[in-house]
């Protein structure tokens, strides 16, 4: 029987729950996660607890905030004024922001705090500081990538 191992393309189901049991997200109602095993497409945690399993197989486990995003930074938070924030931008707080990167990526950065002068953002990943609980089934095994299917949408075959 097949096993997950590094460089495989993986599909998965899963579960995610904070520590409350609170659900913070699900591929329920949705296709199944795929990602590549090594590849650093995922969290360290989930990818390494995937490792082994088979097709059809389920697993629960729990990773610590040092196996997913860390622990919180309290340095990660950042105050602007507001004079140097877009004319007519009205972010509201817990919204979260894309902010470009000198290099073109993208980072969320989730609104705080506003006053009158100013509005702090929180550069660190929502879960940050949080164990995670995850329920995973593995759906498919593969050592190329999925082909993408090139029909389009047609009606052909």
């Amino acid at each position: 029987m097949k096993k997950v191992e590094k460089g495989h393309f993986v599909k998965v189901h899963y579960t995610g729950k904070l520590e409350n049991g609170e659900v913070f997200d699900s591929s329920e109602g949705r296709g199944p996660l795929e990602f590549q095993v090594g590849a650093g497409q995922v969290i360290q945690g989930f990818e390494s607890q995937i490792v082994g399993m088979s097709v059809n197989e389920k697993k629960s486990f729990t990773l610590t905030p040092e196996e997913a995003y860390g622990q919180r930074d309290d340095r990660l938070e950042q105050t602007f004024s507001r004079s140097e924030l877009p004319p007519n931008f009205e972010p509201s707080v817990g919204e979260i922001l894309a902010l470009q990167t000198p290099d073109g990526g993208r980072i969320p950065a989730t609104v705080v705090n506003i006053t009158d002068e100013s509005i702090t953002i929180d550069l660190n990943h929502p879960l940050a500081g949080h164990t995670l609980s995850f329920e995973v089934e593995v759906v498919d095994i593969m050592e190329q990538p999925p082909t993408p299917n090139m029909c389009g949408g047609c009606s052909c075959g």
